[in-house]
């Protein structure tokens, strides 16, 4: 089974991306996830100059870029142009992927329920543009939509093609489901995968600690089982989120840590 491995961006506050792409290539990553350049979040309006310094310095590196990470949230309002420009944005980096967020959901039945129509016609009234980009959109188990029986519900609303989902390792086991639930509900339509670690923690923000591969109780080598025992041929992304987490360590101690950890999980796929 090849797994290849890539590195989210996220990992680097203080490192440009010439510098962030030069240490993941030298370490061995076979790809990169795009969420931040030069230490910085980033949109659509992203300059002509920067588009083009991202696509030189990932083609010079041999670096494909495995996804783009953009911050639509599509329960948002009006997220439709921006999604329409950053589905732009991922073709012009020859990325087969954009991620997005669901956002929150609201605990009212009703509300809630508009909330999840409202992002489908979001995703069906950007398809076109997705089709004529080959790019695919993914929902990450993520915020509202952690649960991956959350995710399945938008998948189920939108069953195109150029729309399925990214499993990120924490959130769906936060929520409590495990990894055979989860690929029951998505596994069909995953094609992407975040890896992470944590574990309970009631000092930490939402309760939670990120730790290295190995130190917490995410379940990451089951992850692994179903996704290999299901064909998955996709990439997997080492997402250290030393942006969101300054207290962890950093890239230059981390991505080497995980990258072997991670090999050894994927070898022992079964």
């Amino acid at each position: 089974m090849d797994l290849r491995i890539a590195f989210s961006t996220l990992a680097f506050t203080d490192r440009n991306l010439e510098q962030a792409i030069s240490l993941g290539s030298s370490l061995g990553y076979a790809g990169v996830e795009l969420r931040v350049i030069d230490g910085k979040l980033f949109d659509s309006s992203l300059s002509t100059a920067d588009r083009a310094r991202v696509k030189q310095t990932t083609t010079a590196a041999r670096l494909p870029i495995v996804a783009v990470g953009s911050s639509v949230i599509l329960t948002s309002d009006k997220p439709g142009p921006e999604l329409h420009r950053m589905l732009e944005l991922t073709n012009e980096w020859e990325s087969p992927f954009i991620r997005v967020y669901g956002g929150h959901l609201s605990e009212d039945a009703e509300t809630r329920r508009n909330q999840i129509e409202s992002a489908a016609k979001v995703l069906e009234e950007a398809i076109p543009v997705a089709e004529r980009f080959g790019v695919v959109m993914l929902i990450e188990t993520h915020d509202g939509f952690s649960a991956s029986s959350v995710a399945e519900e938008l998948l189920a609303k939108v069953p195109s093609k150029s729309f399925g989902a990214i499993w990120d390792s924490l959130h769906p086991h936060r929520m409590g489901e495990t990894p055979s639930e989860v690929y029951k509900n998505i596994g069909a339509r995953t094609y992407h995968v975040h890896i992470k670690d944590g574990r309970r923690s009631a000092a930490h923000k939402g309760g939670w600690q990120l730790v290295p591969l190995g130190e917490g109780e995410v379940p990451v080598q089951e992850v692994l089982n179903q996704l290999v025992a299901g064909d998955y041929n996709g990439y997997l992304t080492v997402e250290w989120e030393k942006y969101w987490h300054p207290e962890i360590e950093s890239a230059e101690v981390a991505l080497p840590h995980e990258l072997k950890v991670l090999q050894g999980y994927v070898e022992n796929a079964q």
